[in-house]
């Protein structure tokens, strides 16, 4: 096939996949950049509410804040505890995670020194509930499982139009002219101008983004990421229950990770209520820049036996690809700085769009005015 034929396919594909989806992708994007900062004014709004935790002598032991949280809230229907995240400073609470009838996910926190719960998350104020709506849009429409699909099938279809576009980019035949806007040219030459410009800087965003929310809502990527690099799959892992044995303390199985991971900072600990299925503690190394860690100790839930231990510096090639979605998606492998053009960079699909579409207007046929009917119908 002639070169000159595959880019005009190659440009035709580009154009219809992206009006597609870019309806989507628009509010996917935009609503990501909302989100980036949501721990943050998560954190600092429960502060303001709860007021300054003031530490006095030890933390409670976990065992403790569980009792705690079971005894206030064992009369919700189907009540069961989830997860537990620890305080990361001095200042900072226990937020235990439960499930109930109609909520798998309600937080609830808990004052480390005197056990007193501070408040949940059942009632959030204006600014949490907004967050939490953008959260749910971001990640699945608010649809359920269908809108988890449909954001997969987005963030695949949105990865191969920026691939598409990087391939039209005209800066692969002269590399200035491909950065080069022209403000003073006719509104249809700088509409093109802005179109190619936006989209080669924040190819490499999009790609990461989009490509990562494909990869987590519909799951095909991790066996496939793992046979390229030839890195072994990950074996189940299962807890074997004793006969008139109850789960060890989890005091216990603290110590037992932290001895598996001794630069570990104990960050959360996933509770099941499956008898047969482990317990994964998540630890977070020096050298890891994510806030909750990338590193996890699996524990049999009664012999206290070590199951497995991942830590992401001596992970294989596969888990280490897999282990930067994270961020790359949120945009915290650079830290502050990257975390600021995520938020800015989260415009540009809005912005191709615009132009895309402009970029279409100016191209479709002209139709002839209604004099050059008449005459033809005279004539």
């Amino acid at each position: 096939m002639p070169a000159k034929k595959l880019r005009h396919l190659t440009f035709i594909l580009h154009r219809i996949l992206g009006f597609a989806i870019g309806l989507i992708a628009i509010p996917l994007s935009l609503t990501g950049s909302l989100i980036v900062f949501q721990h943050e004014i998560n954190e600092f709004q429960l502060h303001q509410q709860f007021g300054a935790i003031l530490p006095k002598g030890d933390r409670l032991s976990l065992e403790v804040v569980l009792d705690i949280v079971k005894a206030a809230y064992s009369k919700l229907p189907e009540m069961a505890l989830q997860r537990v995240y620890f305080p990361t400073k001095l200042d900072d609470f226990f937020n235990v995670v439960i499930s109930i009838q109609g909520n798998d996910w309600v937080e609830v926190y808990v004052n480390p020194y005197t056990g007193a719960i501070l408040g949940n998350s059942l009632d959030p104020n204006a600014i949490q509930g907004f967050l939490q709506f953008v959260y749910e849009l971001h990640t699945s429409l608010k649809l359920g499982d269908l809108g988890l699909q449909i954001v997969g099938i987005v963030g695949l279809v949105t990865s191969i139009v920026v691939i598409l576009g990087i391939i039209l980019w005209p800066g692969w035949r002269k590399l200035i002219a491909g950065f080069k806007i022209k403000w003073d040219a006719h509104p249809k030459r700088f509409n093109f101008d802005l179109h190619k410009v936006s989209g080669i800087t924040t190819a490499i965003f999009l790609l990461f983004t989009f490509f990562t929310g494909f990869a987590w809502n519909l799951g095909y990527v991790d066996p496939l990421i793992r046979a390229i690099t030839l890195s072994p799959s990950l074996p189940e892992l299962v807890s074997v229950p004793l006969a008139g044995q109850s789960p060890l303390p989890l005091s216990q199985q603290i110590k037992t990770a932290q001895l598996a991971l001794p630069d570990g900072a104990l960050r959360s600990i996933d509770l099941t209520t499956d008898p047969k299925a482990p317990l994964r503690l998540r630890m977070k190394l020096p050298q890891e820049v994510e806030e909750y860690g990338k590193s996890n100790v699996y524990l049999d839930q009664y012999s206290g036996q070590i199951l497995r231990v991942d830590n992401s510096l001596k992970a294989s090639l596969g888990d280490k690809i897999l282990n930067s979605f994270e961020p790359l998606h949120y945009g915290t492998f650079g830290g502050l700085p990257t975390r600021i053009i995520y938020v800015f960079f989260g415009l540009s699909p809005l912005i191709l769009f615009i132009t895309g579409f402009v970029m279409w207007w100016y191209r479709k046929p002209k139709q002839k005015d209604d004099y050059s009917h008449k005459q033809s119908y005279i004539k």
